[in-house]
């Protein structure tokens, strides 16, 4: 199939705050990942901040992932050369005089946060804040993480599976729908810049013996009462409610790492079943991202089409079709018509 008339762009998506990491992933070892098709460097400083730079040494190309920590400054493991959070080299152990350093000895440096139990990184720099995700930092909440699931699509594509309602009951039956009851309940999305908001009420399936993750009562139809904040590019916070205090928050993210490839990163928080050992939800969530990702993986173009006339939308699309206004509205995708 022809790429799509309308996709992301990709120099746009630049200046926007991106998962690259959960953060217990980032300890004394740097680690490598890509993000919007740079080689990153993750590391932490000697106070254990985060930090990211050009994953690749300007003396030979090598990856500086594959080196260590000096103090503040990573190392490559090539040639030893040193680089300090700013790309500048400070160190060329071959030199007889190592600190004589050329000006061209210097890397890419790049904005890097940690928040939401994440690690994030914008090329950039970035137009909008974080979204605000009290839950996650409130004692009384559990925090549980799983992923990253790494999917052979357009991130675009990932986010717009996870809201995607008419899905559930053919996708996930038992899980998240029922077949015997596919309607998706009308809701309506507020765009106010970068954020969407919507909110839906609807029958799900009750907990399984398998995955008893939700805070439904084990009556005929539980009802989910969801209120979603879609903070673009992509990113979703989700919080549900069964009508009583229990509730849960699901906060994802997708990393870009290219056009085709996307990680998608889930951080939850829930103030009953305290006790339940992580693995629990974490097996859930595996089980349903793996069911979507055989379908989302077979969808053509691998980006998503943002000219609303190159697919088929419906009344029950709302979210769908609201996203991609909202991003070519923000300049995040953009027509490939010459």
């Amino acid at each position: 199939m022809e790429a799509p008339t309308a996709a992301p762009d990709m120099a746009a998506l630049r200046a926007c705050w991106h998962p690259v990491a959960f953060a217990h992933e980032l300890e004394d070892t740097p680690i490598g990942r890509t993000l919007l098709c740079e080689p990153l460097a993750l590391y932490r400083d000697s106070g254990g901040v985060a930090r990211a730079v050009c994953d690749l040494c300007i003396h030979r190309g090598t990856a500086l992932s594959l080196g260590w920590i000096d103090g503040d400054q990573i190392v490559c493991p090539y040639h030893g050369w040193h680089y300090d959070s700013g790309g500048a080299c400070t160190l060329i152990p071959q030199l007889a005089d190592p600190t004589r350093i050329p000006k061209k000895a210097r890397i890419g440096a790049f904005a890097c946060v940690e928040s939401h139990g994440l690690i994030w990184a914008a090329l950039e720099e970035p137009r909008w804040e974080l979204a605000d995700v009290p839950e996650l930092h409130d004692d009384g909440w559990t925090v549980v993480t799983a992923g990253p699931y790494t999917w052979s699509s357009d991130a675009s594509r990932q986010l717009e599976n996870f809201t995607d309602f008419g899905h559930f009951p053919w996708v996930h039956p038992g899980l998240l729908g029922d077949p015997s009851r596919p309607v998706v309940p009308e809701h309506t999305v507020d765009t106010d810049g970068h954020v969407l908001r919507y909110q839906i009420v609807r029958p799900e399936a009750p907990n399984s013996d398998d995955f008893p993750v939700f805070g439904n009562e084990q009556t005929e139809l539980p009802m989910r009462r969801s209120r979603y904040e879609l903070h673009l590019p992509y990113t979703i916070v989700l919080r549900l409610g069964w009508g009583g205090e229990k509730g849960m928050v699901y906060f994802f993210a997708s990393q870009p790492i290219d056009e085709s490839h996307c990680a998608g990163y889930v951080v939850m928080a829930r103030n009953y079943d305290r006790d339940q050992p992580p693995q629990v939800l974490q097996d859930f969530e595996d089980t349903i991202f793996n069911q979507d990702k055989r379908v989302v993986e077979s969808q053509r173009p691998e980006q998503v089409p943002f000219d609303l006339a190159d697919e088929l939308h419906l009344r029950f699309d709302a979210v769908a079709v609201a996203y991609r206004r909202a991003m070519r509205a923000e300049g995040l995708a953009t027509s490939r018509r010459s």
